[in-house]
């Protein structure tokens, strides 16, 4: 079964930052690209336009779909097969409801990976990659509490505090995990 690794937290836990790590220590792993209709950054983006989005839509080929920062946000099944026929995606995600839908709606061995970040961590993260946006992006992580708090169920197969766990170390856990997680099912 295809594996692919979802990372849950709040703005600046170090969703990029830990992808960047796993696709260091293994070339497999790479960034999930979502679609974007909206405006603003488009680095780490498939930049797409409602049109786009409606053909998606009408297709039955959007898996999860959210709105924040005036934009959407897509997981798309042809994004997925093409990421997947890559290596093992590395998804971003900051809502339970995409974690739910992801698992629930693109069948794949999924690694369910909270990255977790003091709120003060956020913020001076935020500041020193220039984000102009710091006040939404910390909207945005009292949000991902607020989503935590309400899905008290909800299952993780990791959690990483990533003010005290290098990003390194953090790859390594989760690279490590799939390992474990392949080998148990080819047994």
């Amino acid at each position: 079964m295809k594996q692919g690794v979802i990372l849950y937290g709040p703005p600046a836990a170090g969703k990029d930052t830990v992808t960047a790590a796993l696709k260091k220590a293994d070339s497999r792993y790479g960034q999930f690209t979502r679609l974007k209709v909206g405006s603003g950054k488009s680095s780490g983006y498939r930049m797409g336009t409602a049109s786009q989005l409606r053909k998606l839509e009408a297709a039955g080929d959007v898996v999860y779909a959210n709105r924040r920062y005036g934009n959407m946000y897509v997981l798309d099944r042809p994004g997925l097969d093409a990421a997947f026929a890559a290596g093992v995606p590395a998804v971003h995600l900051g809502q339970i409801d995409g974690v739910h839908a992801l698992v629930d709606g693109y069948p794949a061995d999924w690694l369910r990976v909270l990255l977790w970040c003091p709120q003060a961590v956020t913020a001076q993260r935020s500041r020193e990659r220039g984000d102009a946006d710091t006040a939404d992006r910390l909207t945005a992580w009292e949000a991902t509490r607020e989503d935590l708090a309400t899905h008290p169920d909800m299952r993780w197969d990791l959690t990483v505090e990533t003010a005290t766990t290098t990003p390194e170390r953090a790859a390594h856990l989760i690279d490590q995990l799939l390992h474990t997680r392949a080998a148990v099912a080819s047994a």
